[in-house]
């Protein structure tokens, strides 16, 4: 089986190679940032599979570094580790959308039950999410559209816009809440790109008569099966 990968952002050098050692010594492998700007590239770059973010770095905080991928992946565990002690940090951590939260010092071995924790229910989670959408099933996870016996292959975003339609059945899909949740902003340009990835589903999903995504002018999107 292939290693599970971990993104460790750590700006204390020592702290992070010690972290670093211990999950690969579990045959993790881990990509260590210094700081939430290489982080960030690093995940672009690599895709992991869980995240492991302190809070408190330089050029980009964990907190940041944690809303700018939500907004384009709302299904990676993330895990963050502080020095901070107040209610009100750990509240805004979950907030973020953080699944867990480990205050400093910490043990390894309970950052290694907690890791394995989330990895153990993101993949029971992915395992169950094949959907019905009118003849087609829609592999999340995988992010392809079967019909009959051919398949569709969808692009990251697609698969995600598709997805929170799926999960807005018959509802309205806020337009804004969706732009800034997939594209971090909501202005014209965005608005527009959108527009072309809806119009690309509505093509992927024509073999099924059935299915329609109408556009509520001025609201959003509704998906209809």
């Amino acid at each position: 089986m292939p290693k599970t990968t971990i993104l460790l952002a750590e700006d204390e050098p020592a702290l992070g190679q010690i972290i670093k050692e211990s999950l690969e010594t579990r045959d993790f492998n881990v990509l260590l940032c210094e700081n939430g700007n290489i982080a960030m590239d690093v995940y672009h770059k690599e895709s992991p599979q869980l995240l492991v973010l302190d809070v408190m770095m330089p050029k980009k905080d964990g907190f940041t570094l944690a809303k700018e991928i939500r907004a384009i992946d709302d299904a990676i565990p993330i895990i963050f580790l502080t020095a901070k002690s107040q209610t009100k940090d750990v509240v805004e951590g979950f907030n973020i959308g953080g699944n867990d939260y480990l205050k400093k010092p910490f043990s390894m071995e309970e950052l290694i039950v907690r890791i394995n924790n989330l990895l153990q229910r993101t993949t029971i989670q992915k395992a169950s999410e094949i959907l019905k959408i009118g003849n087609y099933s829609f592999d999340f996870p995988k992010q392809i559209l079967h019909f009959d016996d051919k398949k569709q292959q969808l692009t990251h975003r697609e698969a995600h816009l598709l997805y929170h339609l799926v999960q807005n059945k018959n509802k309205v899909l806020d337009r804004s809440l969706i732009l800034n949740k997939l594209w971090g902003t909501d202005d014209f340009f965005t608005a527009r790109s959108m527009d072309v990835f809806i119009t690309k589903l509505r093509k992927k999903l024509k073999k099924d008569d059935s299915i329609q995504i109408i556009n509520v002018r001025g609201f959003g999107y509704k998906l209809v099966f």
